[in-house]
């Protein structure tokens, strides 16, 4: 559960294996793919688990990109009929796009053939609802906090939309949107929730919900694909991730020119979005390598010093666990999950905390055997804790521990 220990101590004697009670059937659903990088690994993984399990039942999600898994255990929606409203712009095509994704799972779970359902926060509302009504156990997974934030707030209605002077096609596409409420119905249906990070459940705990309704999933990753390079001589601080301000490129540029550190540089992986370039123009150095967006980011990670990853909004990013497979210090949030403790793999800041990433840098750069420390203290955090094999095994534990409650 939430309070489970990452490195228990060895019992004296190891307790005879207890028969776990697991689905016969599972029902999952994703806004994504299965297989590819981000989230469709996740499902991935998650799929791997119930599958050699032997309790797939069916997947939907809109692409297969993977050939472990037997594509009749997969619906896939890749050529869905929302494409004929692809015209209208992202939010409302996207929020078209889970509601079909919701009305095939609640389909698939009318039928009565499975005996739990596993989802994601925005993409379930009416298949929990169909879940709810036939007694089946549901998990909804959150890929970041809960939708207010992490802010303690009592209620927050939905602000009806004005009618007067809007046209029926404005109508229309409004209902495409998904709102607020559409959340907070799903985790309050919810037999089980599935949270990222003490800083995600913590979000939820303000707002009264139960622990035991509370599940601890952390990520995974691939120590054999990341895994760390030769440290180069020249103080390399990278910065992995989508540039936009949410993550913190801003506070990390201004801090980068700010120190103008000698022999040393900033390489920045990954896309890079409008919004970051104003902050990039005006905190330019010579010193700045925009890498921009990579498939093969462990050859850029496994190049560096250190990473530094301010992020103010995460549910655990991924990025995280790759630096730290990767043997890497970060310098990171809470906000960015757990993979880092303050002083061991790394430095934790709090959010736009330009002193704090200014001093850690400094720190870092001036002293290379607290690197080598924290860098070989970072690679055995995830080798002990933060694999996909340790991920699978929690999941297992997650259906085991819904499958229960649902008794």
């Amino acid at each position: 559960m939430l309070g489970e220990t990452l490195n228990p101590p060895a019992p004296p004697v190891r307790p005879a294996p207890v028969a776990r009670t697991l689905p016969r059937r599972l029902l999952y659903s994703i806004f994504g793919r299965i297989g590819g990088s981000g989230l469709d690994t996740d499902a991935f993984e998650t799929l791997r688990a119930s599958y050699r399990g032997g309790f797939l039942g069916k997947a939907v999600a809109y692409d297969n990109r993977q050939k472990e898994i037997p594509a009749s255990f997969i619906h896939s929606l890749r050529w869905h009929p929302v494409r004929l409203i692809s015209f209208v712009d992202r939010p409302y095509y996207y929020g078209a796009k889970k509601k079909y994704l919701d009305w095939i799972a609640s389909r698939h779970l009318a039928t009565g053939r499975y005996d739990l359902f596993h989802s994601w926060s925005g993409d379930c509302l009416r298949s929990v609802q169909v879940a709810k009504k036939l007694r089946i156990p549901s998990i909804v997974e959150i890929p970041t906090w809960h939708r207010d934030g992490g802010k303690q707030k009592i209620h927050q209605p939905d602000k009806p939309a004005s009618t007067g002077d809007v046209s029926m096609f404005e109508r229309w596409k409004n209902r495409l949107l998904l709102q607020r409420k559409r959340f907070v119905r799903e985790y309050e249906l919810a037999d089980l929730l599935l949270v990222l990070s003490g800083k995600a459940a913590q979000t939820f705990r303000v707002r009264g919900f139960p622990e035991e309704k509370l599940f601890y999933l952390p990520r995974g990753v691939d120590v054999e694909r990341f895994k760390p390079g030769t440290r180069p001589k020249k103080f390399r601080a990278v910065f992995a991730g989508a540039l936009i301000k949410r993550k913190g490129i801003q506070h990390v540029l201004e801090v980068w020119h700010r120190l103008n550190l000698s022999d040393a540089e900033l390489w920045l992986v990954g896309f890079l979005h409008d919004e970051a370039k104003p902050f990039l123009k005006e905190f330019w150095r010579d010193n700045i390598r925009v890498v921009g967006f990579v498939r093969d980011p462990e050859n850029y990670l496994n190049q560096g010093t250190i990473h530094v990853f301010p992020s103010q909004w995460e549910g655990s990013a991924k990025v995280t666990y790759e630096a730290a497979a990767c043997g890497l210090p970060q310098i990171t949030t809470r906000e960015a999950g757990d993979v880092v403790r303050n002083g061991i793999e790394g430095i934790i800041v709090k959010p736009g905390d330009m002193n704090a990433i200014a001093t850690g840098l400094e720190h870092l750069y001036r002293h290379p055997e607290i690197v080598d420390e924290m860098g070989t203290a970072a690679r055995r955090r995830v080798v002990e804790n933060f694999t996909w094999d340790h991920f699978r095994m929690r999941l297992l534990d997650a259906y085991e521990t819904a499958m229960r409650m649902a008794r």
